[in-house]
């Protein structure tokens, strides 16, 4: 028997029986999808969040105070610590920026949104970080001197602020107290996490009056002078810190990490994530190609008769053996086909704050292992229908 006429016999058995290869279907269907999409998913969270640390720029060190701080003043990262390691003439550094960070309700005479990420820094923030402002300006360093009460907002918060309008030049109210909008923020790309767009930046020495207080700042943003100083820049400021905590290595009052590391890190966990996801999802793929087996085993059973009057007009064992293995292959096949579509549907949507990204690589993988499972569980009902004899065929029925 030629191919195409295995190919069309297939077919054919796919055909005579269309609730049970509609069930084999859907099993290879969902597990098709499920691979694609869970990969997405992984690969999606693990962009959002090298988004979110490549935002804090590929030169900057970040510096943040751990449990181990004691109640003493010289072990409290405060200002006066960022002024004093800004000024030690550290020889990798350009700049130091403190941050004095909290979340509040924001309100103008339009809408009100809370939570809303405050951050008290100072004017260096917008060259450090990729926060750059779109419209309007930021604040000065004699507003952070006489603690103005300016901010500069992200695209969507002052677009819900003031739907109808510019919120250049507008009032408004954060936790009751008066501020004035004098920037808005180019916009960012979103964490997963927190979004960049619906943060508001102002004096730190306003931020620290009106909410924070005046004593430890939420972490310090070092800069060093280029990409191939971050790690010389690293050391400097670890020294420095500790001379001017009186803290030695052993009993760090803080932590200092850089971009790269974070995204070595992230890397690392996003990949497991990935990887368990994926054997999660195929799982099911296996449940899949077992209902397979089931299938092609009743297929088998119900044709006996079929097989025996084939065989006994000369059918050869490969020509059984072929069109058995052909049917569970398109089974496998069309489900992996319509599972595609389902997971590149599935993706136009965020699940759970994240926007899946679908892998090159997954779409042929998942198709082609469809295919292969469909091949592998019907290798056995396929086998069993070849080794039939005619008489014996003839007579089960």
């Amino acid at each position: 028997m030629r191919f195409g006429e295995v190919l069309l016999s297939g077919l054919q058995g796919v055909l005579s029986n269309k609730l049970r290869s509609i069930l084999t279907l859907l099993g290879v269907l969902i597990g098709v999808g499920a691979v694609i999409l869970l990969l997405a998913v992984g690969n999606g969270s693990a962009q959002q969040v090298a988004a979110s640390i490549d935002s804090l720029g590929t030169n900057t060190l970040t510096v943040r105070a751990t449990g181990g701080q004691g109640s003493g003043t010289s072990q409290q990262i405060t200002t006066e610590t960022s002024s004093q390691l800004a000024n030690a003439g550290l020889g990798h550094v350009s700049s130091v920026v403190p941050e004095a960070t909290t979340t509040q309700t924001v309100s103008s005479t339009n809408a009100s949104e809370t939570d809303i990420s405050i951050i008290g820094t100072t004017p260096d923030y917008f060259t450090v970080t990729t926060a750059t402002v779109a419209e309007g300006t930021a604040f000065t360093t004699s507003d952070v001197t006489s603690g103005a009460r300016d901010a500069v907002v992200g695209q969507t918060l002052a677009t819900e602020l003031f739907p109808t309008g510019t919120a250049l030049g507008r009032s408004i109210s954060v936790d009751g107290s008066p501020f004035t909008v004098t920037g808005i923020l180019s916009e960012q790309s979103s964490t997963g996490f927190t979004d960049p767009n619906s943060e508001l930046i102002a004096p730190i020495t306003r931020v620290q009056e009106s909410f924070s207080g005046y004593g430890a700042v939420s972490s310090l943003l070092v800069a060093a002078k280029s990409s191939g100083d971050v790690t010389a820049a690293e050391d400097e400021t670890t020294i420095e810190l500790n001379q001017l905590l009186g803290a030695t290595t052993a009993d760090e009052p803080f932590t200092v990490s850089s971009a790269s590391t974070l995204l070595a890190t992230q890397a690392a966990s996003a990949k497991s994530f990935t990887v368990l996801l994926g054997v999660v999802a195929a799982i099911s793929l296996l449940v899949g190609g077992i209902g397979v087996t089931n299938v092609m085993l009743v297929t088998v059973t119900e044709r006996t008769r079929e097989i025996g009057i084939r065989k006994a007009l000369g059918a050869t064992r490969p020509a059984i053996l072929g069109q058995f293995l052909v049917e569970a292959a398109m089974l496998t096949l069309i489900g992996g086909i319509l599972g595609v579509v389902l997971a590149v549907i599935g993706a136009q949507f965020t699940i759970d704050g994240t926007t899946p990204v679908i892998l090159g690589f997954s779409i042929p993988l998942a198709l082609g292992v469809s295919v292969a499972i469909g091949v592998f569980f019907g290798v056995y009902p396929a086998a069993r229908a070849a080794a039939m004899r005619p008489i014996q065929a003839l007579r089960s029925i």
